[in-house]
């Protein structure tokens, strides 16, 4: 008598996605009717009509270009694996994308504020059209060229469209609340885009890994045009004149020389390097104990959460918190990391740690806004793309050394890179908590170097 023995594959139920969908809509929905700033963003009726028609505009970019990064999320191992490529091999591909960003990031964010926003954001597009030629051209194992313009597109997107905005924004003199909207709206725009990067990279794989690659390549390269024509449209960016002496000067003054930007920096990299750490493992740590799982369908909450944390945002600037903002960024941070210790800890039923992932993104969605409103208020304009490209390069580097340790020498777990992610969270808190005891001095001539 023969034995039938069922497969079972875990999947999250689709009151998941209802939720997550419900919520985000319900916050979107009702924050005006609530909402004790009625001023806020959107509905704040002073925004001049070029800086409303500028931000249309930067949103719609924005968009092709998460769009753009979603697109190759789906690759990575799968291409790698396609190619017959050994896990040391895929390793090595990782590391030099994060050595490539550890050495030229602190160069792209200065040239970023002597050359212009503008002009490094068309760099972005640029990167992703030469990805796409050189993937549609060479189908070949040839990935380490390709992933260090993804790499140096990714240290662009980090940087080059905040700081666009926000110089933007200063130069029209408009009211913070409508630069706060557009930074809650951006963390909101880039995971719906990743999303639907995802499925549009999904939709175009079929079970010839080389023809999805293929028509992904040449949509991206057909995105990255589109996102090329909408920036130049935008208006004209003057030439800078701010010499590099002057420059290195006041970054000196303003940025090295300030504990505050140092304390705001190390919160940026803590949590730059926990993310990496997330995406790095948390498929193996959701299959850990040799279940299968429809990952595919996984992915998507974390997006929906990430959504949904970015949409209380607005009700924080609002007033409807009794919390000052640091305070609030400090529970966050002291959150992610009871996170990231649960999970070191012991193995959790998948269920758990799928919650628990969700948590991690919805508190990430809601920090990173944050995170953009504080370097608007301690960085000045002119040097904000060196300050947020300088801040990633301590996260780089513990992300390189974990993957060395780990990929190649086995002298660390997986259990012990997310302790270390545990760590730097809860370092990240009371770096903020610092920040806040140093508070915020007038800097009515921070932004006149």
């Amino acid at each position: 008598m023969g034995v039938v023995i069922e497969t079972f594959i875990w999947e999250p139920s689709s009151s998941f996605f209802i939720f997550f969908f419900v919520s985000t809509f319900l916050s979107i929905l009702l924050f005006p009717y609530f909402a004790k700033n009625r001023t806020f963003g959107t509905f704040d009726h002073s925004v001049s009509s070029s800086f409303a028609r500028f931000q249309r505009w930067f949103l719609a970019i924005y968009t092709l270009s998460s769009v753009m990064e979603g697109l190759w999320s789906v690759y990575g191992e799968l291409e790698l694996t396609s190619y017959g490529l050994s896990k040391e091999s895929m390793v090595f591909y990782l590391s030099v994308g994060y050595s490539t960003a550890l050495v030229l990031g602190p160069i792209l964010g200065l040239v970023s504020d002597l050359m212009g926003q503008k002009r490094i954001c068309l760099l972005y597009c640029v990167l992703h059209f030469v990805v796409g030629v050189w993937k549609r051209i060479t189908m070949s194992p040839s990935a380490w060229f390709a992933n260090i313009c993804l790499s140096l597109a990714g240290l662009v997107y980090s940087f080059g469209f905040e700081t666009w905005l926000v110089v933007e924004h200063e130069k029209q003199s408009q009211r913070n609340d409508s630069l706060n909207e557009t930074f809650w709206l951006m963390t909101f725009l880039e995971s719906a885009s990743l999303l639907g990067g995802q499925v549009l990279s999904n939709w175009l794989v079929d079970e010839n890994v080389q023809h999805g690659i293929a028509f992904s390549a040449t949509t991206s390269m057909f995105l990255s045009v589109v996102a090329i024509v909408c920036i130049v449209q935008t208006a004209k960016e003057p030439l800078k004149t701010l010499p590099f002496r002057d420059y290195s000067a006041a970054f000196y003054a303003y940025v090295l020389g300030d504990k505050r930007i140092w304390f705001l920096g190390t919160a940026q990299a803590c949590l730059q390097f926990s993310t990496a750490v997330f995406w790095i493992l948390w498929a193996p740590t959701i299959v850990a104990d040799g279940r299968e799982v429809n990952l595919g369908l996984i992915y998507p909450c974390f997006l929906g959460s990430r959504m949904l944390g970015s949409t209380v945002f607005p009700w924080l600037m609002s007033g409807q918190s009794m919390l000052r903002l640091e305070d609030c960024l400090v529970y966050i941070y002291a959150i992610l990391g009871i996170v990231f210790s649960i999970v070191a800890y012991d193995y959790q039923e998948i269920r758990i740690l799928v919650v628990l992932f969700c948590l991690f993104h919805g508190c990430a969605g809601l920090a990173l806004p944050l995170l953009a409103r504080f370097r608007t208020m301690y960085v000045p304009n002119e040097l904000r793309g060196g300050m947020i490209s300088l801040s990633q390069v301590p996260a780089n580097a513990a992300i390189l050394f974990c993957l060395i340790q780990r990929g190649y020498s086995n002298k660390i777990e997986n259990s012990t890179m997310m302790a270390f992610g545990a760590i730097s969270l809860f370092t990240a808190a009371g770096c903020i908590y610092l920040l806040r005891r140093w508070g915020k001095s007038p800097h009515q001539d921070w932004h006149k170097l």
